[in-house]
């Protein structure tokens, strides 16, 4: 297989991906965002199966040729709703060409409506102006932080976020007070 017809496989994340998740999440962050972050600055990637495997939630790799080249998480926040963490797609298979990012959503959304999650928001920051635009072709909408439930696990770099409404609740909209 050459690297044009490289065959890209979503799967549920196993113990073995473990350290191609971390491999490709920490050079992201430091090498192409410059954010100064370490492994002991994210626990949650040393316990991905007690963190995001857990209620509602999940989390999934995109490989090629074995190698992790994609993850994305999906976190039981409580009362339906999951925060999506940890997207990130190595800049060589970013693109429609690939669709890695798409498949991945696609994947997590499709988890969620298994589990019955009605509500998915997350955080990013400012300077991810692509994936703004993928998350607002993706049916996310911003919202304001002010509109985020009480149990969205904030990070410290998110200064903007978007929700996605999979099934409309009787009793309340985006706004859950816990």
């Amino acid at each position: 297989m050459n690297e044009i017809t490289t065959e890209i496989q979503v799967n549920r994340f196993v113990q073995a991906d473990e350290q191609g998740v971390i491999d490709v999440i920490l050079s992201i962050q430091r090498e192409e965002f410059g954010i100064p972050i370490a492994i002991e600055d994210q626990p949650d990637l040393q316990s991905i199966p007690e963190f995001y495997q857990v209620g509602r939630g999940d989390f999934w790799v995109a490989k090629a040729e074995d190698k992790v080249i994609g993850t994305i998480g999906l976190k039981d926040i409580g009362a339906g709703q999951a925060a999506l963490r940890k997207m990130f797609v190595a800049a060589a298979y970013r693109g429609r060409a690939f669709g890695v990012a798409s498949r991945l959503l696609d994947r997590l959304v499709a988890g969620a409506e298994e589990r019955g999650v009605t509500d998915i928001f997350l955080g990013t920051t400012d300077k991810f102006l692509a994936a703004h635009r993928f998350y607002e072709k993706s049916r996310f909408v911003e919202i304001k932080a002010s509109d985020l439930p009480a149990t969205f696990p904030m990070m410290v770099v998110d200064t903007k976020f978007y929700a996605l409404q999979l099934a409309r609740s009787s009793t309340h909209g985006w706004s859950e007070d816990g």
